[in-house]
């Protein structure tokens, strides 16, 4: 069958790299030109954790490097250090996948939610240990706001949209392997 020369891990993977992408290229274009709009949400970090915590095997460490660093240079941000971040708060999740997968939307939003403010608050005590300009603090605590009102979205989105769910206990893969 035609359908069957991309394993569903691989499809998945070029999935998460075009919608990467996507966002990246969404959130270059020169949309709000006027000064003293509000921000709005980190959805590449909603979507890194959203996956990370319903099927791991999905997002190599690699992967999720590349494309937040890729995304740091494309925002000048300093190089590494949110990409770091963000790998930290995905093998968390990772290290928690058993966990994760037998609790409810709401405890996991919260878990998710308390790692997104955690990964901003870092990042923010990294950049004014070495004394770089960073914006307003009103101004990263309103993304971090959006950005856990939007997990929920980005979840119902991976889940229905694009058949991204928790693997149920007992469930195995193609090649007869527990998940």
């Amino acid at each position: 069958m035609v359908s069957n020369w991309i394993s569903p891990l691989w499809q998945h993977r070029l999935l998460f790299l075009g919608v990467a992408a996507f966002l990246m290229f969404v959130r270059l274009l020169p949309l709000n030109t006027t000064a003293g709009h509000l921000p709005g949400p980190d959805l590449l970090l909603c979507l890194i954790f959203a996956w990370t915590v319903r099927r791991p095997e999905y997002l190599p460490v690699l992967m999720i490097a590349a494309v937040v660093l890729l995304e740091d240079l494309l925002l000048m941000r300093p190089p590494g250090l949110w990409t770091a971040l963000v790998i930290l708060g995905s093998e968390f999740i990772r290290s928690r996948v058993a966990l994760t997968r037998e609790l409810n939307f709401g405890v996991e939003w919260l878990l998710v939610a308390g790692l997104m403010v955690a990964v901003f608050l870092a990042y923010r005590l990294a950049q004014s240990l070495v004394f770089l300009p960073q914006p307003a603090f009103g101004f990263a605590l309103v993304q971090i706001v959006w950005s856990v009102v939007a997990y929920p979205v980005v979840v119902a989105i991976s889940r229905y949209g694009l058949d991204l769910h928790k693997p149920a206990t007992g469930e195995i893969d193609a090649y007869g392997r527990r998940m």
